[in-house]
């Protein structure tokens, strides 16, 4: 009896793809086209772009996504006005949003930049990042998700995928315990 291959996929996702498995028009299974049967490890909304994980491996995928395992998320984000110092050390501190407020996350400004900042979430309330930053009265202009726990995006091209390496599958379950 032939066993059961598990896949693991990085894929650079545009902005525009809907994380989804519905049969609606332009959702992540189609953009990726596996020939496979794998379902998106988590979201990253429609506006977004960058790294999620894909899989046929259905046991990982809460291990990976649940808050209560606080794995790390990076994200870099491009804001419509320059950083504030005070805007930052809010975003770290934690924000509140609606009856929640925020974990503290790390936060950085990019270097040679007025208004991008690298954030590492160890959370993942939906739409948290955007309204995160609308709280504090600034307007997202993009948002790209580099890193999933020790996954990177590195230089994977917008709309490409490719197959996690043996040391990154390796590593990823020695994370999840």
């Amino acid at each position: 009896m032939e066993q059961h291959k598990f896949i693991y996929i990085a894929y650079n996702k545009p902005a525009g793809i809907v994380c989804t498995t519905e049969k609606i028009e332009g959702n992540i299974i189609q953009a990726v086209g596996h020939k496979e049967n794998i379902l998106p490890v988590g979201r990253l909304d429609k506006d977004s772009e960058g790294l999620i994980l894909l899989t046929n491996n259905g046991a990982i995928i809460n291990k990976i996504i649940h808050p209560d395992f606080e794995h790390e998320k990076e994200y870099v984000v491009t804001l419509n006005l320059p950083l504030r110092n005070q805007f930052l050390k809010q975003m770290a501190e934690g924000i509140k949003l609606d009856d929640i407020k925020t974990k503290p996350c790390k936060i950085k400004a990019e270097a040679n930049t007025k208004r991008v900042f690298r954030i590492i979430l160890k959370q993942g309330l939906n739409r948290q990042i955007r309204r995160m930053c609308a709280a504090c009265d600034y307007q997202v202009i993009k948002l790209q998700r580099v890193r999933i726990m020790n996954i990177k995006l590195d230089k994977l091209k917008l709309g490409e995928w490719r197959d996690l390496t043996e040391d990154e599958v390796a590593e990823l379950f020695l994370q999840l315990g």
